[in-house]
């Protein structure tokens, strides 16, 4: 049974970071893709980032380009994403996201695995 749980989320300020991390148990072997999507109340589920497990290739959503960055530890089954310069529109339940193919979609509908989401709160 594939499990993925995230932590790090909770109250950050405008121009500062936190940072998540997503957990993975119960697969002997890597996803090809991990991401993180991110839904704010009244909205649809948004993709964030996506980072391929074998090559460490990453791709990010522009509004958050250049901000923040995902990456993940091989020795500890865990992908990160790493949150600098947040911004009130930042504000959302953050979703943890895996799938076999290492191919790149920001379609929730590709993931075939995800976590519980963690609250991240920005205040202005």
């Amino acid at each position: 049974h594939v499990r993925l749980e995230e932590s790090g989320g909770g109250l950050g300020q405008a121009g500062g970071s936190l940072r998540l991390s997503c957990a993975a148990s119960g697969r002997t072997f890597n996803f090809g893709t991990m991401a993180w999507f991110r839904q704010a109340p009244g909205t649809e589920r948004e993709w964030v980032a996506s980072i391929r497990w074998s090559t460490a290739i990453r791709d990010y959503v522009d509004s958050v380009k250049g901000r923040f960055t995902i990456s993940r530890d091989n020795t500890r089954n865990t992908a990160n994403l790493q949150m600098d310069n947040l911004k009130s529109e930042d504000t959302a339940v953050y979703y943890c996201a895996a799938k076999d193919s290492g191919i790149f979609s920001s379609s929730p509908d590709a993931y075939e695995y995800w976590g519980q989401g963690t609250q991240v709160s920005v205040s202005s």
